[in-house]
């Protein structure tokens, strides 16, 4: 994916009749019962028709979990997640696991599911690049940085600081967290309808190979309110690219990701200095 990649007009919540990007504005179970018959005279390839059909897991037996990721189903998502549940999710990057940051059941059921440290935070997805200043301190950043590198592929960690929205219960100890603004559509409606900060992690069991498709997770269904189906996602696992910002004029890489380079680019246009290399676990 190129970086930057940003959408020049902002989405409102009410978005009915314009489908989202990449996804087919059909029922779900007839997409999939009818892919081979359909696929190639939509424009899909033989290959795209292949990979959807095999990442297929019987859905018509699971349907009461399982929802396409369409506008058609962004309220459905956003009510799952004002009532304190959990649903799977398609990013630019990754399937993942998103909840309301501020609901500490929620929080604490992500971590249970993945079987994930309580001392490995959680990054928060928002659905505006303008968005980010209620839950983190930006003023200190250069001018148009946020916006060279958002929306994309790119977890940028910055600092917390004492006016933040978030609670305190999530990532408790660190005054630092990590913001998403990804390039799909889906999960940014989804934030935006929220009208909070979502908690985003990948959808997979901690130390296990990240999801491109919903039949990579198919053992975790069952702890997720909803499932939202985007495909097969072009990614090669590397995840978003994480990158520190918390020290004015400088950056640390904390993984590489799948934007290493574009990212890089962007912070030395910006004339930000690099400091030491961690890696850390999938956002």
């Amino acid at each position: 994916m190129n970086i930057p990649s940003r959408i020049a007009v902002k989405l409102p919540l009410a978005t009915a009749g314009l489908p989202l990007r990449g996804v087919p504005k059909f029922g779900f179970v007839p997409f999939f019962t009818h892919i081979r018959q359909l696929g190639l005279g939509l424009g899909f390839s033989k290959k795209i028709v292949s990979s959807m059909e095999n990442c297929h897991v019987d859905v018509e037996n699971k349907l009461e979990v399982v929802r396409p990721a369409t506008e058609v189903y962004a309220q459905e998502a956003i009510e799952a997640l004002k009532a304190g549940k959990v649903i799977a999710v398609p990013t630019d990057t990754l399937y993942g696991f998103a909840c309301d940051a501020c609901s500490l059941e929620a929080v604490n059921s992500i971590y249970e599911m993945k079987g994930r440290k309580h001392t490995s935070p959680l990054a928060i997805c928002v659905g505006d690049v303008s968005d980010i200043q209620q839950f983190a301190v930006t003023e200190y950043l250069p001018h148009g940085l946020l916006d060279s590198l958002l929306p994309g592929p790119v977890t940028v960690v910055l600092k917390r600081g004492e006016s933040s929205a978030l609670e305190k219960s999530l990532n408790p100890g660190l005054d630092s967290v990590g913001v998403r603004v990804p390039d799909c559509n889906f999960i940014r409606v989804v934030a935006r309808g929220l009208g909070k900060a979502v908690a985003l992690t990948s959808a997979n069991l901690s130390g296990q190979p990240s999801s491109l498709c919903i039949k990579d997770f198919e053992n975790l269904w069952k702890s997720c309110a909803y499932v939202y189906d985007g495909g097969v996602l072009p990614s090669n696992r590397a995840g978003s690219t994480i990158v520190d910002l918390t020290r004015p004029g400088k950056y640390k890489l904390l993984r590489p990701g799948s934007a290493k380079e574009e990212t890089l680019a962007v912070l030395e246009k910006h004339s930000l200095a690099e400091e030491a290399v961690v890696f850390e676990e999938n956002i």
